[in-house]
């Protein structure tokens, strides 16, 4: 029996515009002979849709080069630099997005470090946001809705936090918070502790994968609806939408929110833990 008409034409799921290029990297495999496994997959480029959040991040990192070349075209003479564009542009956004970040990091780890940790917070803040907002363009996937986009940006914060917090306090004085303010009960808080610590990056990364990816499947599901039946969706729709703006902007702020405070825990002093 013929599959019906709608049935057909509709797309794989997972597609998005970069499914083209993984096709073509998937036929230029199998051209070079790359190895493949049981299930056709490509051993060194992945499979046919494992790759496509990589292709989505590395296009969320060519317009974050695009608005950086034009904000250092800006604001390499300060005579322009100085007084604010009346209009949002790239040059704008990223300075206001900065801002904000910076302001953010101030009130809770003093400026001193907010200057030393933003390009660290600041290039988790613009890539998640960026990230997060491609998904809500029709025919793109937010590469932040796949675990492993998340768990290396939640794996560089865990790793920054140790190895500034050892660097700030020594080893001896840093881990020996660990062990909590008497002896007897340093087994059992520096199990608690090694605990804590091991969940955050998981954490981290499952809770922006999770929302990210609750929130396109949503919004794909509306939009599909507004797109495959009438416009009378249109008023059922928008607020959808307007949600999953409000989700990407809440989620970039509690990754960063939480990166920061784990930071700021790791290299306070000694005497306030």
């Amino acid at each position: 029996m013929a599959e019906p008409a709608h049935e057909a034409a509709s797309l794989p799921e997972h597609w998005s515009w970069f499914s083209f290029i993984d096709q073509e990297t998937h036929d230029l495999a199998h051209g070079l002979g790359w190895p493949f496994n049981s299930e056709g997959q490509r051993w060194f480029f992945g499979g046919d849709i494992h790759l496509l959040h990589v292709w989505a991040l590395g296009f969320v990192v060519l317009l974050l080069l695009i608005f950086g070349l034009v904000t250092r075209s800006r604001v390499k003479n300060p005579e322009d630099a100085v007084v604010p564009q009346d209009k949002l542009t790239p040059s704008t956004f990223t300075e206001l997005m900065t801002i904000g970040v910076y302001d953010m990091m101030a009130a809770m780890m003093g400026k001193e470090a907010a200057k030393y940790f933003i390009p660290l917070i600041g290039a988790c803040a613009f890539v998640i946001f960026f990230s997060n907002v491609l998904g809500l363009i029709p025919g793109f996937l937010p590469p932040t809705d796949n675990l492993n986009t998340t768990a290396a940006m939640a794996i560089v914060i865990f790793l920054a936090t140790h190895i500034y917090g050892i660097k700030k306090q020594g080893f001896v004085n840093y881990f020996k918070h660990f062990l909590g303010p008497v002896i007897w009960l340093a087994p059992l808080i520096l199990a608690i502790e090694l605990i804590s610590h091991l969940v955050r990056p998981v954490t981290l990364a499952v809770r922006l994968t999770a929302n990210m990816f609750a929130d396109h499947a949503v919004l794909t599901v509306f939009l599909g609806l507004l797109l495959s039946t009438a416009i009378w969706w249109v008023p059922l729709a928008l607020p959808v939408y307007i949600l999953g703006c409000v989700v990407v902007t809440v989620q970039t702020l509690v990754f960063c929110l939480l990166s920061t405070v784990y930071i700021s825990m790791a290299i306070e002093d000694t005497h306030a833990h």
